[in-house]
């Protein structure tokens, strides 16, 4: 069948494909939404491959109407072709091509899935809706059965603790990874509050905001709270400077008021500091290409490859699990080499963003375009104290906000060559 028949048969069935067409964005919304819930794996796996299988068909019978180029798609695919490379001479190799191909290959896939399924204006919004209605419903959800089916009270428990009895735990979205669902969901309902004039809408907003923020809270995460504030601050010191001061009182009163105030202790970042000392020793035995991209790989040799044991008794580390700062995580894994890659996609992002930001002549592009690099620089800061692509929640963050500026960026071209 060549191109003409190709179009023939489209043209026929136009109607076919457009239902196509949108049942892959309703797909992926499915899976965005039910990401970070435990016990959701059979819904987000069919959701997922089923709009990958969709979205081939469509592919095969109009291959121009998709669009690959963008300025991420170098360096995402040159640091993927290095991952790749990791396997001949990963120290754990099935564990490498276990997560090369159930995290790396589906996060590339899922980034040009958006980019090019949620290419308007309208479909972009969506995509925000979901990722805030996502956090919403998981805040909700989980602080009413962590707090009222399960009993448990704010000063004992923490949202999204593991227990020793296994009863209440996110598995898919831990304790200390829920603020980077909750806190871009916040800044993304700021962005639809400060270009919402119906006030019935701004109470929706609001209403929508708050689960986020009560969550947030009583994960009593220090790296959620700095990320927090930071987010708040920065939008305040931008948009509503007037209301900066009730803010930072607001957040005095939470931290010496409240069962935060037994979180300022140090004790868990000297731990953070002492696996990162670790961290270090391995690295310098695997310099340049480092130890393989397999996640798992570092836990093991930390303790085989005796790595904890020779260290002075005030360096060890009560528990090594894996490393806590994502930039010494891709290091670990991939080597000097392997950062400098990964650096470049972060450098082309805030080039992507500033240029948006800078450039857009587009109030609501520019708006949004600033939210986004707020969320991201937010993301940047936490994933200095946590491993972010541990889990699949917090990793998809990464990956919408590199589809969010891309497809914000192609909108802002589009809207200037429209101009000329």
């Amino acid at each position: 069948m060549n191109q003409l028949n190709f179009l023939e048969f489209q043209n026929k069935h136009k109607c076919v494909f457009t239902i196509l067409n949108y049942s892959v964005c309703i797909l992926l919304g499915i899976f965005i939404l039910f990401t970070p819930f435990p016990h959701t794996t059979a819904i987000t796996n069919i959701s997922f491959y089923l709009a990958i299988l969709i979205a081939l068909f469509l592919m095969i019978f109009n291959p121009g109407a998709f669009k690959f180029k963008t300025p991420l798609a170098y360096p995402l695919i040159i640091f993927s072709l290095w991952a790749v490379g990791s396997i001949f001479w990963a120290l754990n190799v099935e564990n490498t091509i276990n997560d090369l191909r159930k995290h790396l290959l589906n996060y590339i896939i899922f980034y040009f899935l958006l980019i090019n399924f949620f290419h308007t204006r309208k479909r972009l919004e969506i995509l925000l809706w979901v990722v805030v209605l996502s956090s919403v419903i998981f805040s909700v959800l989980g602080m009413v059965y962590y707090y009222v089916i399960m009993g448990n009270t704010v000063q004992s428990v923490r949202f999204g603790f593991l227990m020793s009895n296994l009863d209440n735990v996110s598995t898919e979205l831990p304790v200390n990874f829920i603020g980077i669902l909750n806190i871009t969901a916040i800044l993304f309902c700021m962005y639809f509050f400060s270009r919402e004039s119906f006030w019935y809408r701004r109470i929706a907003i609001i209403l929508c905001t708050l689960p986020l923020f009560i969550a947030t809270i009583l994960t009593q995460s220090r790296g959620s709270l700095v990320a927090l504030v930071i987010a708040c601050v920065t939008v305040l010191l931008i948009k509503k400077r007037k209301l900066l001061p009730v803010f930072l009182v607001a957040i005095a009163i939470i931290i010496f008021f409240t069962p935060f105030k037994d979180r300022l202790d140090t004790s868990s970042l000297s731990e953070r500091l002492k696996i990162n000392y670790v961290t270090c020793k391995v690295w310098k035995d695997y310099p340049l290409k480092g130890i393989g991209f397999g996640m798992m790989t570092f836990n093991n040799i930390a303790h085989k490859g005796g790595y904890v044991a020779s260290l002075p008794e005030k360096y060890k580390p009560f528990e090594v699990n894996t490393t806590h700062n994502w930039l010494l995580d891709i290091t670990v894994r991939l080597g000097i080499i392997g950062l400098v890659l990964f650096l470049a996609i972060l450098f082309v992002f805030v080039k992507m963003c500033w240029k948006t930001v800078r450039y857009a002549r587009d109030k609501d592009i520019k708006l949004l375009g600033l939210h986004i690099a707020i969320a991201f620089f937010v993301y940047f800061i936490m994933g200095l104290a946590e491993p972010l692509f541990l889990f699949t929640a917090s990793a998809l963050i990464f990956y919408i906000l590199l589809a969010l500026i891309t497809i914000l960026m192609r909108l802002n071209n589009e809207a200037q060559t429209a101009e000329i």
